[in-house]
């Protein structure tokens, strides 16, 4: 069985009020969700706020699913709108450096994908890495968002037009608006 076809008779399953189904939904794309909330909100705790919110409008809503795109870039769309409505309910919550926090929040992780390289070199791309992480954040909201999703996530065109309710052609442009942005702000601080 496909998973597409697998993936249509869980939400048929779901939307008769079977809580497995649901569940087993939530599951495949809980992940990925938490670390776009984790991304925008730059807090755990704000983070499963978000997340726990998303899936009870997500719940409520099912029913009203058309299907006519894929459940985990509606789950992503409601996820990133919950976001925001956060950010703007909370413009005055606490702003850290970074993206990246660990428990004790002191400390700044940065995910290397290769670790092999000589410690100067882990090193140099972990400087890297933050140095663009803070230039990141130094992109207004729109533009910060459209990044997060196509350039940290790697979600397709069609993908964010279907999360941000866009046009394709909105989306390209504001992907390059952004980069051309942050390549600015990379550029100043150099």
């Amino acid at each position: 069985m496909s998973a597409d076809l697998k993936e249509k008779q869980l939400i048929q399953k779901a939307k008769t009020g079977d809580e497995s189904s649901f569940e087993a939904l939530i599951l495949s794309c809980q992940n990925k969700a938490y670390n776009i909330a984790l991304r925008y909100l730059k807090n755990e705790d704000d983070a499963m706020d978000a997340l726990q919110e998303s899936f009870i409008k997500i719940f409520r809503h099912l029913g009203s699913f058309k299907e006519d795109s894929r459940f985990d870039t509606w789950v992503y769309r409601i996820v990133v709108n919950t976001c925001n409505d956060m950010l703007r309910k909370n413009s005055n919550m606490k702003m850290t450096d970074s993206i990246f926090r660990n428990e004790d929040d002191k400390e700044t992780v940065i995910e290397i994908p290769d670790i092999t390289g000589s410690p100067e070199e882990v090193i140099d791309q972990k400087e890297k890495t933050a140095h663009i992480l803070s230039c990141l954040e130094r992109l207004n909201q729109e533009q910060k968002e459209i990044i997060v999703l196509r350039d940290i996530h790697g979600f397709s065109y069609d993908e964010i037009s279907e999360i941000l309710n866009c046009s394709i052609g909105t989306v390209k442009s504001r992907i390059n608006r952004s980069r051309l942005r942050l390549r600015e702000i990379l550029l100043e601080q150099n």
